[in-house]
């Protein structure tokens, strides 16, 4: 399973929305939404 895939199952799992898990990681809703995309692993 891909990084992207895992990071969405955990969150989604919790019922944390971007935003949320975004401010337990202590970065961005942005960066959550890339990593979850694939986009950047950053």
């Amino acid at each position: 399973m891909m990084l992207g895939k895992v990071i969405r199952k955990y969150r989604k799992e919790r019922n944390f929305t971007q935003e949320e898990m975004a401010e337990r990681l202590g970065v961005t809703a942005s960066a959550v939404n890339k990593w979850e995309r694939e986009v950047s692993l950053r």
